[in-house]
């Protein structure tokens, strides 16, 4: 059996363990509190399941996910590229990277009004915002990533008639990848907490609306109940990260099979 079939099982039972433990924690505060706003969790799931099935939050829910979901690719786009040849190509790197760290510290969601204005109150300007942010992470990361490539691993694949492009492919992207995609890991937290304010204002649709509106409307469990979703649709997206990195990264679960 390999490392990772026989990690599986105590992964499953970890996070089946962290739920249950949240659960319960949840459940403690509900009690403690002992208010309307804070419901239980089992009132919580039930609007949950309500609301998919009788209302329209499975819509909600999928417009959230097309927006987090296509921005996160333009953002792997437009920032793995730009990594690649900021992080090899010295001349470039000197060009752009006094670009890159004067506008990267910038808190881009300060644009929000400019972005509204230019794009309108629909799904362009929330994708442009969410990529705006998670590219210029991915960007940096890869940079960093490829710096860290040794010279003689590169003068190896040249010295075999390697070209350009094959110094890419076979050297700096594989060796910059697992930081690449942890980096990819840590930018799908920032690009759901930008997606909640992106949806929490002028739009009618995605969850964060959906639970601005719900807290409007003094609906606790119908506000948690888009919390919840939320919270889901950021754990899909680790786990999906989790399996590309297993698999595109499979040299790093060799060692102990």
């Amino acid at each position: 059996m390999s490392r990772q079939g026989r990690e599986f099982p105590g992964q499953f039972f970890g996070y089946l363990g962290a739920a249950l433990f949240l659960l319960i924690l949840w459940l403690y505060a509900a009690w403690s509190f002992n208010t309307p706003l804070l419901p239980t969790p089992q009132a919580a799931i039930c609007a949950t399941s309500r609301l998919l099935f009788e209302a329209d939050l499975g819509r909600h829910l999928w417009v959230s996910t097309y927006r987090v979901v296509l921005s996160t690719l333009l953002s792997l786009l437009i920032g793995l590229p730009l990594g690649l040849i900021m992080g090899y190509e010295r001349r470039i790197d000197r060009f752009l990277a006094p670009l890159v760290y004067i506008i990267y510290p910038i808190p881009k969601i300060v644009f929000l009004p400019l972005i509204l204005l230019f794009l309108g109150l629909e799904d362009r300007s929330k994708i442009f915002l969410i990529t705006l942010i998670v590219c210029f992470q991915i960007l940096v990361t890869t940079r960093d990533a490829v710096r860290k490539v040794t010279a003689e691993t590169v003068s190896s694949l040249r010295s075999l008639g390697g070209n350009r492009a094959q110094v890419y492919r076979y050297v700096l992207l594989p060796a910059s990848l697992p930081d690449i995609l942890t980096s990819l890991r840590l930018s799908m937290g920032t690009a759901i907490a930008v997606l909640f304010f992106a949806e929490s204002f002028a739009t009618t649709e995605g969850l964060g609306y959906f639970i601005m509106d719900s807290w409007s409307r003094a609906a606790p469990d119908e506000m948690f109940a888009g919390i919840i979703m939320m919270a889901l649709l950021g754990v899909s997206l680790f786990i999906v990260v989790d399996l590309l990195e297993t698999t595109l990264c499979r040299w790093q679960h060799l060692k102990g099979n």
